[in-house]
C-alpha cells in the first residue's frame, strides 16, 4: 500500500513504532504502555484499520452489572421488599400508604414489593386493607438479590459469566440495560477487540523508523513556544498546503422538521384537529386519568422525571378528579369494580415531565366532540440511555378518534396508514400488547432494512374507566407512535440520533443534495 508516512497522525505513528509483528494490540495495552485515552485508542484503531495497517484478530463480548445510585442506597438500607418485610415484622401491619410514609418509599415501589411478598405467600392483605406477614422469612429470590448487591458493592461490578442460573434470574429483575434511575443494577455490554499488524503495517513501521518519525513532532507553533524557545528542541510535522478548504454551505430547513410538518399536513387534510399542552403535567393526567393504579407495577412502564420545585400542582380540575378517584376505588359509574384501594389525593398532584403523549389525549376527552378526530406531535421525556432507537426525550404522534361506530378495524386501518404511507415501511405486523388504559391493546411493528423489526408504538380502544370518568360514553380509538422512528425509516437512517445531528453535511445528504 502506497502511504506517505509523513501524513500519519501522531497517534498512529506512536502505535506502529511501539508494537512488534505478531503481538496482540488492545486498548488496555495502549492505555497502560502509551498513556492513551480510550477515545484515542478507538481513533487510532479506526484509522489504521481503514488504511489496512492493522487487522482485527479477536473480539470478546461480555456483560457486566454495576450498581446504580439506587443500588448503592439499597446496599445500605436494603431492598424495598426487605424494608417492608422488616417493618411489618417489627412494627406490625399497616396499609400501603402508611408503609410508604413510614419507610420514605415511592408508592409504586411499595406496590411492587408487596406484590412480590404476596406472590411468595409471605404477606397478605388483611382487615382494613392492611398488609400483614404470614411467613417468617424473605423469598429465596430476595435473599439471592441481597447477596448480589453486597457482592457488587464489595467488588465494584459483577461479570455475568461468574453468575449461576439462579443468580442470573434474580439479577435480571433488578437490572436495566439503559440504567433507569429506579433500577438497582445497570447492565453494560462490552467487548474487547484484539488487533495485530498486517504486512503493510510492518512495512510502514519500518519506513517510520528509517525516516526517524517518532510521533512527538510539533503540530502547532504557539506564542509560548516562541517565547520559551522550546520550538528549537524538536521537529515539526509537515503542513498540508494542498489540503482542501472547508466548503461554505448555505442555510436551509432541517429534514426532520420538514418531515414532521408533512405529517401534520397529512393528518389535517384527513380532518384531524391538532391539540397541544404543557411539558410539565401532574400524575393525575400522566397516569391516574388513564386508569393506571397508583400502587401498581404498571407505573414502572414509564421512568419519569419528577419536578423538584414546585413538587405539587395547586389543584386538579373537578369533577374529573372525583370521578377518576371513584373509578380507581370502586369503579364509580363506569360499570367497573375499580382497583379497590384508597385513592391518594396528594400523590395525584405530584408534578412530572410528560412521559407519554396519551396525557394530551386524556385531557382532550372532556372537551371532545362526537364524532371527532384529534392528533398532536408531542415531545415526551423518560429516563433512558440514548442509542439507535431510544432517546431521553423524543417525539410521539398521538391521537384519538371519537365516535359511536368506530371499532378495531378502523384502528388497524389508521395504523397501516402510519406504517406504510407515513413511515414508508414495506413490512408491517400487529402484536398484542398491554396498556392499563386500553382494551384491546395493539403494538404495531415495522421492519427496518438494517435494524430489523422494531416497535413503532402502541394503540388500542380506551377502557370505559377512562372515557366515562372524563365525560364520554362512546368508543375512543387511541394511538401513540414514535415519530422519531417513523422519520428514521422514511429518511433512510439506521440511527435515530442522526435526526438531531449538528453535522451540516449529513443534513444536506438527508435532503437529497
Amino acid at each position: 500500500m502506497d502511504i506517505d508516512v509523513k501524513n500519519l497522525h501522531p497517534l498512529e505513528v506512536r502505535l506502529l513504532r511501539h508494537v512488534q509483528p505478531g503481538e496482540d494490540i488492545t486498548a488496555a495495552r495502549l492505555v497502560d504502555e502509551l498513556d492513551y485515552k480510550i477515545g484515542q485508542c478507538n481513533q487510532a484503531f479506526s484509522w489504521l484499520v481503514g488504511k489496512g495497517l492493522v487487522e482485527e484478530t479477536k473480539r470478546l463480548k461480555y456483560t457486566i452489572y454495576e450498581l446504580t445510585e439506587t443500588g448503592l442506597a439499597q446496599e445500605r438500607e436494603g431492598l424495598p421488599v426487605e424494608r417492608i418485610f422488616n417493618s411489618l415484622k417489627d412494627e406490625g401491619s399497616a396499609t400501603l400508604p402508611e408503609l410508604a410514609s413510614r419507610l420514605g418509599l415511592q408508592q409504586s415501589e411499595v406496590g411492587s414489593a408487596f406484590g412480590l411478598l404476596t406472590g411468595a405467600k409471605v404477606a397478605a392483605m388483611g382487615e382494613g386493607k392492611k398488609a400483614t406477614l404470614v411467613g417468617d422469612s424473605l423469598p429465596r429470590e430476595v435473599q439471592v438479590q441481597h447477596a448480589l448487591i453486597a457482592r457488587a458493592a464489595k467488588e465494584g461490578s459483577l461479570l455475568e459469566s461468574t453468575l449461576d442460573e439462579e443468580e442470573k434470574a434474580a439479577i435480571a429483575k433488578l437490572a436495566k440495560k439503559r440504567g433507569a434511575a429506579s433500577s438497582t443494577f445497570r447492565t453494560i455490554e462490552k467487548e474487547d477487540v484484539t488487533y495485530q499488524l498486517t504486512e503493510d503495517g510492518q512495512r510502514v513501521k519500518q519506513a517510520l523508523l528509517e525516516a526517524n518519525i517518532t510521533g512527538e513532532e510539533f503540530g502547532l507553533l504557539t506564542p509560548q513556544m516562541i517565547q520559551s524557545g522550546s520550538w528549537k528542541k524538536g521537529t515539526f510535522r509537515p503542513y498540508g498546503l494542498n489540503a482542501p478548504v472547508s466548503r461554505l454551505i448555505p442555510g436551509r430547513t432541517n429534514a426532520y422538521a420538514d418531515y414532521m410538518q408533512s405529517v401534520k399536513d397529512k393528518l389535517v387534510s384527513l380532518g384531524f384537529e391538532e391539540f397541544d399542552g404543557p411539558l410539565v403535567v401532574n400524575e393525575f393526567w400522566n397516569g391516574d386519568a388513564l386508569f393506571m393504579p397508583q400502587f401498581h407495577s404498571a407505573r414502572d412502564i414509564h421512568d419519569v422525571y419528577y419536578i423538584k420545585d414546585p413538587v405539587h400542582c395547586r389543584e386538579i380540575e373537578e369533577p374529573w378528579l372525583s370521578r377518576v378517584a371513584a373509578a380507581h376505588e370502586n369503579g364509580g359509574d363506569t360499570g367497573s369494580r375499580g382497583w379497590g384501594y384508597s385513592f391518594d389525593h396528594e400523590f395525584t398532584r405530584r408534578q412530572v415531565m410528560r412521559s407519554q403523549g396519551t396525557v394530551l389525549s386524556a385531557s382532550t376527552l372532556p372537551h371532545a366532540k362526537v364524532p371527532g378526530k384529534y392528533f398532536g406531535i408531542v415531545r415526551c421525556f423518560r429516563y433512558d440511555q440514548v442509542d439507535a432507537t431510544h432517546g431521553a426525550d423524543f417525539y410521539q404522534t398521538e391521537g384519538i378518534v371519537v365516535g359511536k361506530d368506530v371499532n378495531l378495524r378502523n384502528l388497524l386501518g389508521l395504523l397501516k396508514m402510519f406504517a406504510t404511507e407515513v413511515a414508508g415501511a414495506e413490512e408491517v405486523k400487529y402484536v398484542p400488547g398491554y396498556f392499563p388504559f386500553t382494551e384491546p391493546s395493539i403494538e404495531v411493528h415495522i421492519k427496518h432494512p438494517v435494524l430489523g423489526w422494531f416497535e413503532l408504538g402502541g394503540s388500542g380502544i380506551f377502557r370505559p374507566e377512562v372515557t366515562k370518568s372524563l365525560g364520554l360514553d362512546v368508543p375512543v380509538l387511541a394511538w401513540g407512535l414514535g415519530i422519531d422512528r417513523m422519520a428514521m425509516m422514511h429518511l433512510g437512517l439506521s440511527d435515530m440520533r442522526e435526526l438531531f445531528t449538528p453535522d451540516i453535511e449529513s443534513v444536506r445528504m438527508r435532503r437529497g443534495n
